[in-house]
């Protein structure tokens, strides 16, 4: 019943179903006249490497006790998130990531798959468990040796040592190198003295801070004989059995917050707090009894960034969350613009359905389509993030492979739920506006993830550093022969892309129906020339301003790196992209049944084109495409919304999402039984010979 809007007994009669046109459109197999897809080969294609996990994390969250409830106040939701976790506890999803010596599964991939899906429960249920498990116990486990695990490994797995992961601080947030706190060596008792020394140096936004932690993991300076060795890890006590602060630790509530209110994030500082030596998780760096500091990596900034570098699943989790709360929006927008009917199409035929109307095909189906591609992006990134963890992939190379695909998808995911969950809002109209419909609070709750781990535009910074290294990497040991016939190259390609060449060969081949010439002419492999030959131009275009920059003063260096931040910034946005991309076209190959490959291609090209609209101005201005084709871009991204409209309904139910998970009145077919009751009433009321006559008919006579 949910979807009976466009299941008509009927084939429309147009295809496309324009708004004015069929008041329906095509849906079951026996309507359509164009491919189906196969929704549960799909729903398994998107559920990716660990579906069978995933299938099991949403069972489990279909269960009430795991899900939110609006309206509680702050101190309530704190409490019911808080007895979620120890239900969490009960049903063993925690111990995925941990060890099998510990009582754990030792898969990461695993781990971070389920940890996604509980926000279809509640993201404060999600980001608590993620500081408890992912955050608080992955600092232990991963920057911790054999004596930090046999310790306080299995208390933290139990939730018998709830606890703070003390990285952030008022003052310095992304900036992590350059936190405040100390942890100065004192060999007479052999013990770390921690201290804040500055209110900015007081840690804060911490999840369980505020009330439930009592320990944390706190990063700070350590400092040993005079010498300050850089960032490390360790572990503090913070509450003695009673809930209240150990001498020389203090704190605040960061109270109400624009989002996840069921998590009792806090801040915290430290007067002078001692901390056995041994507190000091010592993988990556030790202090003897004497105070003399070694470590196996030599340089300090290479020391630095492995230690936060084995942290990274922060950032992979927050990648596929965003992306499957987009998919839970859009689940909930689609279905409820499939069965939501506003306006006639002034020939006195029943009003359209909304899913009908272009403009809403535009709104809904392109970031469907970006949807898609983020979930398949991350299920790859998933697959590289376990190989890592596991040690099957596990080399400096491949370390920093991961970063830098942390770096880049996170913010993309990001950024794309909070712009999916908002237009979701809106194309609901007040309905979307409840907060029994989730799209408020989901969007709302999602809000920090941006910031979550890393800012965005800070996180692609790094990506964008990562591009102009690798590109430098290729002129590494070049003779000047080689160096001049790229220079050469690079002017031809300035010349041949800038000086209307390429434009004059494209508006040949343009000449004829404009539509054709973009089917022709931006199918998969132009798709990816055209994003991939962005990303390498701009990185191109920076690194040569940039060349300068190394002969030149420090001061006068950086200033000349700040005017090109934010054009670097968008080459590594460009970067993800052309990932996305390719991610989604990995899996369109992958794709065996006709039917769905034809309609996952057109999606794909829908986000494709979709780029390439985005980022039009850029493509003209350096003469990638031409002006005929530019001009026809956006009129094929229409068309591919009317090819798709018709499987609007099937993309989304391929999410594979229940309504116990989306818990959206209008999703539940609650609306179409108001449309069908309407409907019914003027149907009978025209039957009857009843019904008021229209003022305007009566003018018409």
């Amino acid at each position: 019943m949910a979807d009976a809007a466009v299941r008509s007994k009927k084939p429309a009669t147009n295809k496309r179903t324009p708004a004015g046109g069929a008041p329906t459109a095509a849906h079951t197999p026996e309507e359509a006249s164009e491919p189906r897809i196969d929704v549960s080969a799909v729903t398994d294609a998107l559920l990716g490497t660990w579906a069978d996990t995933r299938r099991v994390a949403r069972e489990m969250v279909k269960d009430s006790a795991f899900h939110r409830i609006d309206g509680l106040s702050m101190a309530e939701h704190r409490e019911r998130v808080l007895s979620q976790l120890h239900l969490l506890v009960d049903q063993g999803g925690v111990l995925r990531a941990f060890p099998e010596e510990y009582g754990g599964q030792g898969n990461n991939g695993a781990n971070i798959a389920g940890f996604v899906e509980l926000v279809s429960a509640d993201p404060s249920l999600q980001i608590k468990a993620g500081v408890q498990w992912g955050l608080f116990g992955s600092a232990v486990l991963q920057l911790g040796t054999k004596e930090h695990h046999d310790k306080w490994l299995p208390g933290i797995m139990n939730l018998e040592i709830p606890g703070a992961f003390a990285m952030t601080e008022t003052g310095h947030g992304s900036d992590v190198a350059a936190v405040g706190t100390t942890a100065t060596y004192d060999p007479d008792t052999c013990e770390f003295v921690i201290h804040t020394p500055f209110r900015a140096a007081w840690k804060d936004y911490l999840g369980n801070a505020a009330l439930h932690g009592i320990a944390a993991t706190v990063f700070a300076q350590l400092i040993t004989n005079g010498v300050n060795h850089g960032v490390h890890c360790f572990y503090v006590p913070l509450r003695d059995e009673n809930g209240e602060f150990l001498p020389g630790i203090g704190g605040e509530d960061d109270g109400l917050k624009g989002g996840l209110n069921g998590i009792d994030n806090g801040r915290l500082h430290f007067d002078q707090v001692r901390v056995p030596r041994t507190n000091l998780l010592n993988k990556y760096g030790d202090v003897a009894a004497d105070g003399t500091y070694s470590s196996h990596i030599s340089s300090p900034g290479r020391r630095f960034f492995t230690m936060l570098g084995t942290l990274v699943q922060g950032r992979v989790s927050l990648d596929g969350s965003a992306a499957w709360a987009s998919a839970l929006g859009l689940t909930i927008a689609i279905t409820y613009g499939n069965q939501r009917r506003q306006f006639d199409s002034g020939s006195g035929t029943d009003e359209v359905v909304l899913m009908d109307y272009g403009k809403h095909q535009r709104r809904l189906l392109t970031r469907l389509a970006t949807t898609y591609a983020a979930i398949f992006a991350h299920d790859e990134f998933l697959q590289k993030f376990d190989a890592v963890f596991s040690g099957k992939a596990d080399t400096d190379e491949d370390r920093e492979d991961l970063e830098t695909l942390a770096a880049a998808l996170k913010p993309l995911s990001t950024w794309h739920a909070l712009d999916t969950l908002q237009e979701a809002r809106e194309a609901c109209g007040g309905s979307g506006f409840l907060a029994e419909n989730r799209l408020v609070g989901l969007r709302a709750d999602l809000d920090v993830y941006v910031t979550f781990e890393g800012d965005n535009n800070v996180l692609l910074q790094l990506v964008g550093k990562r591009l102009l290294s690798d590109y430098a990497k290729q002129f590494k040991g070049a003779d000047a022969a080689s160096l001049a016939k790229y220079a050469m190259g690079q002017t031809a390609g300035k010349v041949f892309h800038g000086a209307g060449l390429r434009q004059f060969g494209q508006a040949v081949g343009d000449l004829g129906q404009p539509s054709r010439s973009v089917e022709r002419g931006l199918r998969a492999d132009q798709q990816h020339e055209l994003l991939a030959g962005r990303v390498e131009q701009m990185v191109s275009d920076i690194a040569g301003r940039l060349r300068p920059a190394s002969k030149l003063p420090r001061e006068e260096a950086a200033a000349v790196f700040n005017q090109n931040q934010s054009e670097l910034i968008e080459a590594a946005r460009a970067h993800g992209e052309l990932l996305q991309w390719e991610a989604f076209t990995d899996a369109v190959n992958r794709t065996t049944d006709d039917g769905t490959k034809h309609v996952l291609t057109w999606l794909r090209d829908l986000f494709g084109l979709g780029l390439i609209e985005k980022h039009l101005a850029w493509y003209l201005i350096n003469g990638r495409i031409s002006t005929q084709r530019a001009a026809v871009v956006s009129s094929y991204i229409d068309r591919l919304c009317g090819r798709l409209r018709p499987h609007a309904q099937d993309l989304v139910d391929a999410f594979g999402y229940e309504q116990e998970h989306l818990r959206a009145s209008i999703s539940s077919g609650a609306e179409q039984a108001r449309q069908d009751e309407a409907r019914e009433y003027y149907r009978a009321l025209a039957e009857s010979g009843e019904a008021p006559v229209s003022e305007k008919s009566l003018k018409k006579k």
